[in-house]
């Protein structure tokens, strides 16, 4: 019965959510295209020529804006799971934290990449505390990862929910990180994004 009220809640938001709506407008698979567009909006990060890693990538909407929006780009996009094709994307199926996937990433990079970006979380247990924990253990995987694959003057974007610790990391290894909640997070949500630039 619980399971069905949470089920019909959701049903119900999604239906009065806006940028729910806007995605179907805009043909992004995702609202969470909007996060990544007002992150943009703020921090001015995608030009023309670039190379994009997009982990945590499906269901792509990600990937579709900087497809979109980045001239001569090279997208790679990798997730656990199946994602439907996106034209002119290196997909790459599985699991991140796995040294095997890393190095998939890596062979198909020809130079540094210019940004890494994670909308990753894990699957939810429904106990905030605990997601919030081990989603931040895969943004600071990522961001270690970034170190070893961008070049000194890219970005790092990732979702974290409990930001200290990540910030702190984040200081260690970048010389600019800022912290940004998107209007188009939901409001009951506790999460927010952190950007970080320029390698120390």
């Amino acid at each position: 019965m619980k399971k069905n009220k949470i089920s019909k809640n959701w049903i119900n938001k999604q239906r009065r959510d806006t940028y729910v709506r806007q995605s179907k407008v805009d043909g992004y698979r995702a609202r969470s295209a909007y996060k990544l567009i007002e992150i943009d909006e703020k921090f001015k990060i995608f030009k023309g020529g670039m190379i994009i890693v997009d982990i945590g990538a499906a269901p792509g909407s990600w990937s579709q804006y900087v497809a979109k929006k980045v001239k001569n780009r090279k997208i790679i996009s990798v997730d656990l799971k199946e994602m439907e094709k996106i034209q002119d994307i290196i997909q790459i199926k599985g699991d991140f934290t796995r040294e095997v996937i890393q190095n998939k990433i890596k062979s198909n990079l020809s130079k540094g990449a210019d940004v890494v970006m994670s909308d990753m979380a894990v699957n939810t247990t429904g106990i905030k505390n605990i997601d919030s924990i081990q989603t931040g253990e895969l943004c600071k995987e990522a961001m270690i990862f970034s170190k070893e694959v961008i070049s000194e003057k890219s970005f790092f974007i990732s979702k974290i929910f409990m930001g200290n610790e990540i910030v702190a990391l984040g200081k260690k290894i970048f010389k600019e990180v800022k912290v940004f909640k998107p209007k188009s997070s939901r409001k009951d949500s506790k999460e927010s994004f952190i950007i970080c630039r320029i390698l120390r």
